[in-house]
């Protein structure tokens, strides 16, 4: 959309939304159906998961991990996207176990260590399905050099 801005370096996956004046700095990495609000600015070498949703006039200072509906300041974990994912074709069961993996990330009193043993040991349980979904999640965080909002 207009003024736009995408700084060096950066790589862009496919069917993004980047929406007015979205700034990108060098090194930024925006997954695959991610969408921007208007007026977002993202420091450099942060990751913009796949499939995440961040509000509209929002600071991004670390990575956004996949899935999730991220908004208010200091930008934070509102939930899961799930009208983006509903709207793409995503299982019930596929966005049940992207939801509890993100209530054990975000909304028990573990850090975040200790909430990647626990959904590794749900999914081993069988109470989280071993999807490719959890794994690209649980990737995505241990793979992040800026930590997770």
């Amino acid at each position: 959309m207009a003024y736009v801005h995408v700084a060096h370096d950066c790589i862009l996956d496919n069917n993004i939304i980047l929406a007015n004046g979205v700034q990108l700095a060098g090194h930024v990495e925006v997954g695959y159906h991610a969408t921007l609000g208007g007026i977002t600015g993202v420091h450099q070498f942060c990751k913009i998961g796949e499939h995440a949703f961040i509000g509209a006039c929002r600071v991004v200072l670390q990575d956004v991990p996949p899935y999730i509906l991220a908004t208010g300041e200091p930008l934070q974990y509102s939930g899961m996207n799930s009208v983006g994912l509903r709207r793409r074709g995503f299982s019930k069961s596929v966005r049940n176990s992207i939801k509890n993996t993100y209530k054990i990330i975000y909304l028990s009193n573990n850090n975040t260590s200790q909430a990647i043993s626990i959904v590794k040991r749900k999914v081993i349980e069988n109470f989280i399905d071993n999807s490719k979904e959890v794994k690209s999640i649980l990737d995505f965080i241990n793979s992040s050099e800026r930590g997770i909002i």
